[in-house]
């Protein structure tokens, strides 16, 4: 099975509260089990976050099956995804430069060993 990797950045709300809560509700055993069902059905075989202070990092692993087209269809037909995606903003802001109710900005590639 080939692979295509994309990366993200999105940032926190500036308090570290706020932050703090955000990392709870990723834990391997708080996160919803209808959102990690929604990413692998979409065809993303690996999904990692990172962040520091309040800016992150996603990476993602997808199949062949994967389409942002079709992922975004997934969620505005999945109630569930849409009230994660309505809690995550209370914790998430679009970066300076995003479009109003954008959140994740892909990343261009600009080096690779």
């Amino acid at each position: 099975m080939e692979t295509k990797r994309y990366c993200f950045s999105c940032d926190l709300k500036d308090d570290p509260k706020l932050i703090e809560e955000y990392k709870t509700y990723h834990k391997a055993d708080t996160i919803w089990p209808e959102i990690t069902k929604s990413i692998k059905d979409a065809g993303i075989v690996d999904m990692q976050i990172y962040v520091t202070g309040n800016r992150m990092f996603m990476i993602m692993e997808v199949d062949e099956t994967f389409s942002f087209e079709r992922k975004a269809e997934m969620d505005a037909n999945n109630p569930k995804v849409q009230e994660w995606e309505a809690l995550m903003w209370n914790y998430q802001r679009g970066l300076p430069w995003a479009n109003k109710g954008e959140k994740w900005i892909a990343l261009d590639s600009i080096f690779k060993l």
